[in-house]
Parts: structure tokens; C-alpha cells; sequence
């Protein structure tokens, strides 16, 4: 399970990194957005897909944990963060998004907590690339609308059994999409499952392949922190 990441880049390497319009890069959400270091559920994220006639690229601020769009009322988003890349598929609150929206999510690195032997408290651990580069997880959205409420897009972060870097803190890890396969994963002619379900695998085989790790502190346990001690050595 994922339920921390960090997005340090300044816009115009996320377009770059993202092939996004030049223009994106001077213009909300990216724009308006500051480094953080401890993005926690239930909180907004810009995340990059595809829109419009043309299907373009763009990037739109959504709310981390997928509500579906046949949900009775919000709350179940926050349960909703993450979803297995083996099962999305075939469980009703992944199924249409796995086939038909896929996103990108923007990262400089993320969080996992490891559990000591000895039953001590749970220890956190920063895993980001060895390039300064941002990266993209696998991410499904959704936009859900009821009772004339304002319409709220959300979205989930896609899951593995763990890269080799992770695997020694924690059993799963978020999926980190290859660079040369954005264009395969934001493909919204792309809605065979089978077809989907190659590249998560292509994503488990090579996404985690640059992944360095360190001990951090518990202060990212709490949302109210966010600030570049988080990511140092403990």
C-alpha cells in the first residue's frame, strides 16, 4: 500500500518529463503548484491524461482516493487510495476506469513503513530514482457526480508485489510507468483488459529498476508535516 508520495519538480519539468504543452507549465495547477513532501490521501494532486476531441495531453488537479462513479456518497474515496494492478480489472470500483481512464501521477519519490520484528513502531522509508527526474505511478480516475452536487474527480494509485528496493520494507509497492510506454498507458483507444494488463506487467518488470532507499523520520506519519527533513536519513 502507498499512502505518501512526494512531488518536488518544478512545473516545466513535468511538462517536459510528460511531454505536456509548453504552456502548462506557466498555467494552474502546475503553476500554482509549491514542492511538497508529504502528499497524504484525500488531498489534491496534479495528475496528467488525456482530453478534448483530439485527446491531448493535460494535467488537472484530482483528489487522491477514487470515488466510483456509482457511489451513494463520498466517504468510500478515502478507503479507495490504492488498488491492486492484479485485480483492478475485475472488482466494480476499478473495473471502468482500468479500461477506459488511466492517469499518470507526477512523483519525486514515495513512502513505504517497514515493521520491526520485535513488534517496535512501524519505521518509514523514502524510495526515489537516482535521476532528479520526475516519474509517473499507474494511476486510475474517476469523476462522480450525484444530487446536483459539484462533480469531484479522483483517483487511485495502481499496486505490485514490491520492486527489488522495496521489497526488504514492504510486500507491495506503487507501479511506476516506464517513460516510453506514457503514450501505450494514456492511450484511450487502448480497452482490452489483456492489452492494459501487459503493460502493468512491463511496469512491475522495469519501473522499479532505479530505486534507491533510507530510513526517514516518523514525522511523515502526520499530514501536518511536509518539509525537506522528511526526506533525509534518519
Amino acid at each position: 500500500m502507498c499512502g505518501r508520495f512526494v512531488l518536488l519538480n518544478p512545473p516545466a519539468e513535468i511538462v517536459r518529463q510528460f511531454d505536456l504543452p509548453p504552456e502548462l507549465a506557466g498555467a494552474p495547477p502546475l503553476a500554482d503548484w509549491e514542492a511538497r513532501y508529504n502528499v497524504a490521501p484525500t488531498q489534491p494532486v496534479p495528475v496528467v491524461r488525456v482530453a478534448g476531441e483530439h485527446d491531448e495531453r493535460t494535467c488537472d488537479v484530482l483528489r487522491w482516493g477514487l470515488i466510483p462513479s456509482w457511489a451513494k456518497d463520498k466517504s468510500i474515496g478515502s478507503r479507495l487510495i490504492n488498488a491492486r494492478s492484479e485485480t483492478a480489472a475485475t472488482k466494480p470500483s476499478f473495473r471502468s476506469a482500468y479500461a477506459q481512464r488511466r492517469c499518470l501521477v507526477p512523483a519525486s519519490g514515495f513512502y513505504e513503513w517497514s515493521k520491526p520484528e520485535d513488534g517496535s513502531a512501524k519505521v518509514p522509508h523514502y524510495f526515489s530514482p537516482d535521476s532528479d527526474a520526475p516519474f509517473g505511478f499507474a494511476g486510475l480516475w474517476e469523476r462522480w457526480e450525484k444530487g446536483g452536487a459539484e462533480p469531484v474527480e479522483t483517483f487511485t494509485l495502481l499496486t505490485g508485489e514490491a520492486y527489488p528496493a522495496v521489497a526488504p520494507v514492504h510486500g507491495r509497492s506503487p507501479l511506476i510507468v516506464p517513460p516510453d510506454l506514457y503514450a501505450a498507458w494514456l492511450d484511450p483507444d487502448l480497452t482490452d483488459p489483456n492489452g492494459v494488463a501487459k503493460l502493468l506487467r512491463e511496469a512491475q518488470a522495469r519501473g522499479g529498476e532505479a530505486l534507491q532507499a533510507r530510513p526517514v523520520s516518523t514525522a511523515v506519519n502526520s499530514p501536518a508535516h511536509d518539509g525537506p527533513e522528511l526526506i533525509e536519513a534518519a
